[in-house]
């Protein structure tokens, strides 16, 4: 038994009944730092803790008594009830934590892939943009060397020869 489970303390009630209640000592003024505090008496009524032992034979304190039972087990009752709505609350909890990490894991997968996909991509780009510049640069040279060649042929300008290539390919 904890120190501050001790509350009050009560004698023993005699075997032949009495009128009047036993003597009861209230111990939560020494046990309790803030016993100086006022304390409003309905609240002190839910403070204090109800002895198991019967006071006296009156049917007010039987009924009182049965009261507090049926007050006690409402409150056992919705104690057990919060405790498994929070257990639920937290499996649930879990259960989308669970769900959340296995999302983080298909996404950065995803996110490897295309990056994977995007570096392919910009390799084949940058070979297209410099064989395109290789490309230019052969054009540009050969050009060079054709307008740097005699004519021997009968056609007078490059155009002439490009117009004569084309109507072959047509023909």
């Amino acid at each position: 038994m904890q120190p501050r489970e001790i509350s009050r303390l009560q004698y023993m009630v005699p075997l032949i009944p009495s009128p009047y209640s036993a003597p009861e000592f209230d111990l939560s003024r020494f046990l309790n730092p803030l016993h100086n505090l006022y304390t409003p008496p309905q609240l002190q009524e839910l403070i204090r803790p109800h002895s198991s032992c019967i006071n006296s034979n009156s049917t007010s304190d039987e009924a009182d008594e049965q009261q507090l039972c049926v007050i006690n087990e409402r409150k056992q009752r919705r104690m057990i009830s919060n405790r498994e709505s929070a257990r639920r609350s937290r499996m649930r909890k879990q259960r989308h934590l669970d769900e959340l990490w296995s999302q983080v894991v298909l996404l950065r997968n995803e996110n490897h892939q295309l990056i994977d996909k995007l570096n392919h991509v910009s390799e084949s780009h940058d070979k297209v943009v410099q064989e395109n510049a290789q490309l230019k640069e052969e054009a540009s040279q050969l050009r060079l060397l054709l307008s740097d060649m005699p004519l021997t042929s009968p056609y007078s300008t490059l155009r002439d020869l490009e117009h004569a290539l084309a109507d072959d390919s047509q023909s």
